[in-house]
């Protein structure tokens, strides 16, 4: 099954794409950014002195950043073998960051859940309640 392999960053575009009036920026090709109602929920970030490789010193220039609640981040921060990470920068807004390198830790169905959180996390609540009325699942409150 598709959803069960290793993710790529093509399936970050798909599953950005695939939920409801999502722009992307630029249209095709160069560092992506995701926006629904013009509030950006996933990007592509370039380097920044926050972001340093500890092994090398050298700065990530190969970050992901994705909306979500404060206590998903706090969730997906705080185990050590996780993939997804923070920086000073980001404290107190609620996203997490990835490595690029690193979207081989997810499944396609990870990352896509990832990115569908991200959304929510910045869709209009009616789009994102009538999204979650199709799709089966629970308003949310």
């Amino acid at each position: 099954m598709a959803r069960s392999r290793r993710a790529r960053l093509r399936d970050l575009d798909e599953a950005a794409l695939s939920l409801p009036e999502v722009t992307r920026d630029p249209p095709t090709g160069g560092r992506s950014s995701f926006q629904v109602h013009g509030k950006t929920f996933a990007f592509s970030r370039g380097p920044r002195k926050d972001a340093v490789d500890p092994a090398t010193g050298e700065l990530y220039d190969d970050v992901l950043a994705f909306s979500c609640t404060a206590e998903d981040k706090e969730s997906m921060v705080s185990d050590p073998e996780s993939p997804w990470f923070t920086t000073p920068h980001w404290n107190g807004y609620n996203a997490v960051l990835l490595l690029e390198r690193d979207l081989g830790r997810l499944t396609v169905a990870e990352l896509r859940e990832v990115v569908t959180d991200a959304w929510l996390a910045k869709a209009p609540k009616r789009l994102a309640r009538t999204f979650l009325e199709a799709d089966g699942a629970p308003s949310p409150q």
